[in-house]
């Protein structure tokens, strides 16, 4: 039992909402800063501790890491507008965040002969202390963001900076061996002997990670800046419909074919299509020589983009284990529901009304459902006629852990047919194909369950009715009690009906 009398048990598989417990909550503004070779990011997270959103999101492009490599020294006027930057979001900072920022400086800081200098003059202008992490803390706190938004997973971590390259080993989400290198693209430009002696140059260092990293042969996820270019211009080279970074997934057969894409592209048109920085867009061809290599060296099984890294990582760090254990999507849906649903509390009973009709669903698919359920309100607000939308569009662009592209779409979907029964003619049918027709026809089942249940239930705890569904009959029976007899009008027997043409059922309705 917890405080208020009810068991944890009594929340289902995924347990009581974490947000509502106090230690949960002092995480919920969180400002942290990373000093990298390229960029200097300010974060701040807000919102369900698990899965939390960005509040605040700035990155200014200072080039710290160039020239370091002849020079020995930070660049003089990435410095200055390191310094800058770091001045305005300390003020940021003081206005919106309760508690001090926590920064780190990576690969530029730490190698540079004037980076103590450098931090020096951020204390003594800004108050603000920069902690200098060396190659392989930077690696494990890559593979924290990652586990951010993918709890228990396993793979190999490949953070690139401008500097340098990490590699984190994880398994069941805990993190091994770690690894740092010089193969970011600020150091790779500076390499003698042109693309020969660069190419030369990332076999030798890689040939050597793989020694020290050994067979990492699961999926490997990509942390980064230039690699998250490189996603971006693989999307645009496929015409993929869904353009949302984070789990977007790829082979190494496509990211050869990206390469070549590149090449066959003047550079500038290229950046202004996919919307990269002309600065990252300088970098991604030796990025991409390298990201090449590690996919010959570890031949992972698939590749998945990360938009979590350093900055989650530093979040992560400050939760407890129990808070990093619970499921981030479910968490952030929660969240979602107690903030925007007219009637905060019911999608957990109308999860408990629609799960009968999924009885061979695994843990995965009951977690899309309980998403679903918890979200099927948060768009009220919107105009009647754009609900449908409103709701598509906040499951397939919004910031939420977790959630594999096809997932999300599925999750849309039934969202979209919690409001609209059909879904031809809207402006999603081509997300729609990343769906097979037995996805697409679980959420629609899915989508009208919600949208007969939320129509009779409207409380939450509420006497719900039973359903019984034996799929190899095809037989439906839903069983109201005698509550209900009087919200089960005209209307709400079309929504059941159109639920069980949706499953292709025979219908009995009981009233007790």
């Amino acid at each position: 039992m917890d405080g208020t009398g009810e068991s944890t048990q009594d929340w289902g598989v995924f347990g009581r909402p974490i947000f509502e417990d106090a230690a949960a909550r002092k995480l919920s503004r969180v400002g942290v800063v990373d000093v990298g070779s390229n960029s200097v990011r300010l974060v701040v997270f807000d919102g369900a501790a698990r899965s939390p959103a960005y509040f605040y999101n700035e990155k200014i492009m200072c080039s710290l890491g160039a020239g370091l490599s002849d020079t020995g020294k930070l660049n003089p006027e990435g410095r200055e507008r390191a310094l800058n930057a770091l001045k305005r979001f300390q003020e940021i900072a003081s206005n919106i965040c309760d508690d001090p920022l926590t920064a780190v400086a990576t690969a530029a800081v730490r190698e540079a002969e004037d980076g103590p200098e450098f931090c020096a003059d951020v204390l003594r202008e800004t108050g603000l202390n920069i902690h200098v992490i060396d190659g392989e803390e930077e690696a494990r706190l890559s593979a924290q963001g990652v586990l951010l938004g993918w709890p228990g997973s396993y793979g190999l971590v490949c953070d690139i900076g401008g500097s340098s390259m990490e590699l984190a080993e994880m398994s069941h989400g805990k993190i091994g061996k770690r690894v740092t290198s010089a193969l970011g693209p600020l150091k790779l430009r500076d390499v003698a002997g042109g693309a020969e002696g660069r190419a030369a140059y990332i076999r030798e260092t890689l040939d050597q990670l793989k020694e020290k990293m050994g067979e990492q042969e699961d999926r490997l996820f990509l942390v980064g800046g230039s690699w998250r270019a490189i996603a971006r211009i693989d999307m645009e080279r496929r015409n993929y419909p869904l353009r949302v970074l984070h789990e977007y997934r790829m082979s190494a057969e496509d990211i050869r074919k990206t390469a070549a894409y590149i090449q066959a592209f003047d550079p500038e048109e290229l950046r202004q299509r996919c919307g990269v920085s002309s600065l990252r867009m300088s970098l991604i061809p030796m990025a991409i020589e390298v990201l090449i290599g590690v996919c010959e060296r570890f031949d992972p099984h698939d590749i998945a983009i990360s938009s979590y890294g350093i900055r989650e990582g530093m979040l992560y760090e400050q939760m407890s284990d129990k808070l990093r254990d619970r499921d981030p999507l479910i968490e952030a849906c929660r969240f979602a529901e107690s903030k925007d649903a007219r009637l905060p509390g019911f999608g957990k009973s109308l999860f408990d009304f629609v799960r009968p009709l999924f009885p061979d669903a695994g843990r995965a698919r009951l977690r899309i459902i309980k998403a679903a359920c918890l979200l099927h309100d948060v768009s009220w607000r919107a105009h009647p006629d754009y609900r449908a939308e409103t709701c598509f569009d906040y499951a397939t662009r919004a910031n939420l852990g977790g959630l594999g592209h096809d997932e999300r779409v599925a999750l849309g979907l039934a969202l979209l047919h919690r409001y609209r029964n059909k879904r031809e003619g809207t402006r999603f049918e081509e997300l729609i194909s990343l769906l097979s027709d037995e996805e697409i026809q679980q959420a629609e089942i899915l989508g009208k369950a919600m949208r007969f249940g939320a129509m009779l239930w409207m409380k939450k705890n509420a006497e719900t009715g039973q359903f019984d569904y034996d799929p190899d009959k095809g037989a439906l029976k839903l069983t109201l009690p005698a509550s209900a007899a009087s919200l089960y009008g005209e209307v709400a027997a079309a929504r059941l009906k159109s639920l069980a043409d949706a499953m292709g059922a025979d219908l009995e309705v009981i009233s007790l």
